[in-house]
């Protein structure tokens, strides 16, 4: 178990599209590893690697919901349906939250560790989870999505 430091913004590998995986070996399992073992240590439900530094486009997300652990690697946004509009935050931006409105279903082709291919199909916030850890993969911000800022004592009136 090895905790990773989580990256901070304005941190530019946070802003930066990430490049695709091409090797899956044993180091790729440590470092998955190590991203839920921080994940659960910052109490995420999600951890792109660009947050722990690394520029590879791999994420993970856990809501705690029978899906268990869902790795992310190469990922791609296959389709996506409907709409919905909910707060969100981030590790990179502790203490900031805000609206986000995305599909409330997606559909994903991705990876696992070992390479096999995954088709994911998601709905409510395990799609709002999956898209925001992708949107990580690219580049881009919660904060450039957001609609409302939110103070923390706001969220649990606004939480389902």
């Amino acid at each position: 178990m090895a905790i990773r430091e989580v990256v901070m913004f304005p941190n530019d590998v946070l802003i930066t599209p990430c490049e695709e995986v091409t090797v899956f070996d044993r180091k790729l399992s440590k470092l998955i590893t190590d991203m839920y073992d921080t994940m659960i240590e910052y109490d995420g439900v999600g951890l792109a690697a660009p947050q722990i530094g690394i520029s590879k486009k791999i994420a993970i997300v856990d809501i705690d919901d029978h899906h268990g652990t869902i790795e992310l690697i190469n990922p791609v946004l296959l389709d996506n349906r409907g709409s919905q509009t909910d707060p969100e935050g981030c590790l990179s931006f502790p203490g900031l939250y805000g609206e986000v409105t995305r599909p409330e279903y997606v559909k994903v082709r991705t990876y696992n560790r070992k390479g096999k291919v995954k088709l994911i199909e998601a709905h409510g916030f395990l799609a709002r989870a999956i898209l925001h850890e992708m949107d990580h993969l690219e580049g881009i911000l919660f904060t450039s999505k957001v609609e409302r800022y939110m103070k923390e004592e706001e969220l649990g009136s606004t939480e389902g």
